[in-house]
């Protein structure tokens, strides 16, 4: 265990539900909210990327005080919905799961994936992305964005669709440029194990010219492990090594930073749960 951070912090994106390893087991939610909390991280955005993982947010939402709920396609699920004749259906089981509750805060992750679908399937994640872009501002939602290699249609699809109240660019992976583009939105930028990797130089940059009260620390578990335990698993109570890592390369003391990124999270997510 890292040692406690010494104010607490949220975890701005996980995936309590998705075991990481070759027999499936890892930490059961109450372990790792249990954990998390025993080292500072005591509130946690539990977030769903298809139907099923969305149905199980909003239920553990309701069960664990601590966590509120993100519900959304995952860009790299749009293209399989689309050519199934069912990207609409379940876009409006979507708009149910995310009006069902108080406690589901985030439209998100949707957004856009040039890693894993090919320009064939580009289409249908600009489809879905505008319906997600438009549901978060008609139901007053934070807008949660996976960007993977698609700085320039996320911005270009924000613009034409209009940018909601609040936004969250999750794992954010950009440069400088990009990151100034993004605050001049009004986005937060949600920062992951990544900034502590070896060659993550440019996300460090990035970090360093992001203003103070636009930044945000995830986990994106099971995934995104920090130094010096990437290769495992990741979860919530390993997420004082990444804010250690920011603190440095921000210049700020850790104390700072962790007020900084409570006080982020509430005015992300729509005030403080």
């Amino acid at each position: 265990m890292p040692d406690p951070l010494p104010m607490s912090v949220v975890d701005a994106h996980c995936h309590l539900d998705i075991a990481d390893g070759e027999d499936g087991a890892w930490l059961s939610p109450a372990e790792a909210i249990k954990l998390a909390a025993s080292v500072g991280v005591t509130r946690i955005v539990q977030v769903g990327c298809d139907l099923p993982g969305a149905e199980w947010a909003v239920e553990a939402a309701a069960q664990y005080p601590n966590l509120i709920a993100g519900v959304a396609l995952h860009p790299n699920e749009a293209p399989k919905l689309k050519e199934a004749g069912e990207l609409g259906s379940a876009l409006a089981e979507i708009e149910r799961l995310a009006s069902s509750s108080g406690k589901v805060r985030v439209i998100g992750e949707t957004g856009l994936d040039y890693f894993r679908t090919g320009a064939d399937g580009r289409a249908a994640q600009h489809e879905s992305f505008a319906a997600h872009i438009e549901l978060a501002k008609r139901l007053d939602k934070t807008l949660m964005i996976h960007d993977r290699d698609a700085h320039d249609d996320v911005l270009r699809i924000l613009d034409r669709e209009g940018v909601p109240d609040r936004l969250v660019m999750h794992c954010f992976s950009g440069d400088t440029e990009f990151a100034r583009e993004c605050v001049n939105r009004g986005a937060y930028l949600s920062f992951a194990g990544v900034v502590t990797f070896k060659n993550a130089q440019s996300l460090r940059d990035a970090l360093a010219v992001t203003p103070l009260d636009h930044i945000l620390v995830e986990t994106d578990a099971p995934y995104l492990t920090p130094s010096p335990y990437r290769g495992k698993p990741n979860a919530s109570y390993l997420i004082p090594h990444t804010v250690r890592k920011m603190a440095d390369v921000l210049n700020i003391s850790v104390p700072e930073l962790c007020t900084a990124l409570n006080e982020n999270a509430n005015n992300a997510f729509g005030g403080p749960w």
